[in-house]
């Protein structure tokens, strides 16, 4: 098993099919699309492939260490920032192919008219620790 984080932009991410934002959605489709979303973790949570996921506030700040016995830095937030996380969701699968089929299927989640949005997801694999030299010997 290998576990995936899947990122949901609200933008920075090549343009969607479907590119409404959602402050233009009805609260119908808005719900319609919470509810795809949710049973789509219920269906991996019933699989075993689903470990977490959140939405995020479009609100946030940078933080940095400002030295030993300061308080940390804040900037932000950067409401305009390219890269601006929408969300997330981990899973954990048998394979790279198994996570680029659910995450083309996340993608599909309805927006506008109902309509599949087609979003672009960031896949990531998580780092896995090098194996040690007493693995490899037998």
């Amino acid at each position: 098993m290998a576990k995936y984080l899947m990122l949901k932009h609200y933008r920075g991410a090549p343009d969607a099919v479907n590119n409404v934002p959602m402050d233009q959605w009805t609260p119908e489709e808005i719900t319609a699309h919470v509810k795809y979303m949710q049973d789509f973790a219920d269906r991996l949570r019933e699989s075993g492939e689903y470990v977490d996921g959140l939405a995020l506030a479009p609100e946030g700040m940078w933080v940095q260490f400002g030295g030993e016995g300061r308080p940390a830095v804040t900037d932000g937030p950067f409401a305009e920032t390219k890269d601006l996380i929408a969300g997330w969701m981990i899973i954990d699968v048998d394979s790279q192919e198994r996570a680029v089929e659910l995450a083309g299927e996340l993608s599909a989640a309805p927006g506008k008219n109902g309509e599949p949005i087609h979003e672009w997801l960031e896949l990531r694999p998580f780092l896995t620790p090098p194996p040690n030299i007493t693995d490899c010997v037998h």
